[in-house]
């Protein structure tokens, strides 16, 4: 039975939303894996462990997120080249990737565990929580192999049209996670370092899986072992497409960082434990903008390798529409309920509860305009412009949100003062790359309608 989606044929709500879905729980389960981590500790562990692993969210990300862009490039290199009918090109991407993601893995854990103690200081965390915050990082980057393997062989089995494997994979590994973290923080009693170990061995178990899916396919994605090497020219290919990627997620988290490190000038546990519970409470949120992106990205990939770009304008609305409806209800039903589930994270700090509904104010309710950003991104990309994006990103959420803490926050030291500068730069982020989109795609396809009046010549 056929379980690739054609992403070049047939009616594209279906095929988007069959797409997209899969690959918004596949992401519910990702987040669920540092969900877990702060529902189990603040249940079992006290408001202060909860600081602690919410102090190290926007530093890992900002690590994390510059190697996975390769595994985005990845994607678009594989999508683009199906939809080419490239099935050598396709090949070498493949061979080229799994080495490419052991060496990111490992490149990341040894910067992790040598210099989180160091990180952690510089964010400005408070003293109270920065040896449990420590030993949470190096036990978390100390694993970074598994999460690059199962990322970047995942991004494969999407540019292929396979959202569902992994989706299977990673439920399979996040019930291993939950299970691990009741065991090491109940039974074992080891607080922090418990709900660390367990997520790098879930994601050692989903990263195996992943490669086995691969190894067992039948057409241009399969991998064979001993073919695995890195290969130049689709090296390059990847970095072209994944490094720009990469820098843009990267220096994202870099003004995440930046406010994490306004959010702890506050001195106050509650302020942290509050923004730290509605952060991870908004996974919800961003597990179905990045998946929308993803699609986007995998769509127009293929249909602009295949010249059919008639269809990418039409993905890139029908994404848009599907995006918005399914985040704005999301988030309304975040907001109605935002006590009770506050209260999964929160247990014995009324202030910390207070704290999170302020960020849900400001940031959550606003959330489907990171969507709109997130999608026109993927949209360029899937057109093969990533340079475009990060550099608009850089310019916009980025640089924009840096001045406002150096600039408006300075005088206005308030939380939600603070807030008002991510919905600000999303939406100015966002008007400019649709803008670019939208010209871009225009061209393309006005040089595409002309190609057969010129060979008739």
């Amino acid at each position: 039975m056929k379980r690739n989606i054609d992403m070049l044929n047939g009616p594209l709500f279906k095929g988007i939303l069959s797409f997209a879905i899969p690959v918004i729980l596949t992401n519910l389960l990702q987040i669920l894996f540092n969900t877990a981590d702060l529902i189990v500790v603040g249940q079992y562990c006290g408001s202060l462990s909860v600081a602690a692993v919410s102090a190290t969210t926007s530093l890992t990300h900002l690590i994390v997120n510059f190697f996975i862009g390769f595994s985005v490039g990845t994607g678009v290199a594989v999508a683009r080249s199906l939809g080419a009918g490239k099935s050598d090109v396709v090949q070498r991407t493949v061979h080229t990737a799994i080495p490419t993601a052991a060496i990111c893995g490992g490149i990341v854990s040894f910067v992790g565990v040598l210099f989180s103690p160091t990180f952690l200081k510089w964010m400005d965390t408070p003293e109270n929580v920065l040896a449990l915050s420590s030993v949470y990082m190096r036990i978390y980057f100390a694993g970074m192999i598994f999460n690059m393997l199962y990322n970047f062989s995942a991004s494969i089995l999407r540019a292929a049209g396979e959202t569902k494997l992994p989706l299977f994979f990673l439920t399979v590994s996040g019930v291993l996670n939950v299970a691990l973290n009741l065991f090491f923080v109940i039974v074992l009693k080891i607080d922090v370092a418990g709900v660390a170990l367990a997520t790098t061995i879930s994601q050692a178990v989903s990263a195996v899986l992943t490669i086995m899916a691969l190894i067992r396919r039948t057409d241009a994605c399969r991998l064979l072992p001993r073919k695995i090497r890195i290969y130049p020219k689709e090296l390059s290919d990847v970095i072209r497409l994944g490094l720009p990627a990469g820098l843009q997620s990267s220096m994202f988290q870099l003004s995440n960082v930046l406010i994490t490190s306004s959010i702890n000038s506050f001195h106050s546990d509650a302020v942290i434990s509050g923004n730290g519970a509605t952060q991870s409470i908004e996974g919800l949120l961003s597990s179905v903008t990045g998946a929308f992106s993803t699609t986007v990205i995998n769509f127009i990939g293929q249909n602009s390798g295949a010249h059919r770009f008639d269809r990418v304008k039409k993905i890139y609305r029908t994404s848009m529409a599907c995006m918005a409806v399914i985040v704005i209800t999301t988030s309304t039903l975040i907001y109605l309920f935002r006590e009770p589930l506050l209260s999964l994270y929160i247990t014995d700090n009324p202030d910390a509860l207070i704290y999170g509904v302020t960020r849900m104010h400001y940031i959550s309710c606003l959330y489907f305009l990171l969507g709109l950003m997130d999608i026109s991104t993927g949209a360029l990309r899937g057109l093969g412009y990533s340079f475009v994006p990060m550099i608009v990103t850089l310019m916009g959420a980025c640089g924009l949100r840096i001045l406002w803490i150096y600039t408006i926050f300075q005088k206005h030291h308030t939380l939600a003062c603070l807030y008002q500068s991510y919905p600000v730069s999303w939406i100015l982020t966002f008007l400019v790359e649709a803008a670019l989109f939208l010209f871009i795609c225009n061209k393309k396809q006005k040089a595409e309608n002309t190609l057969p009046q010129r060979s008739t010549l």
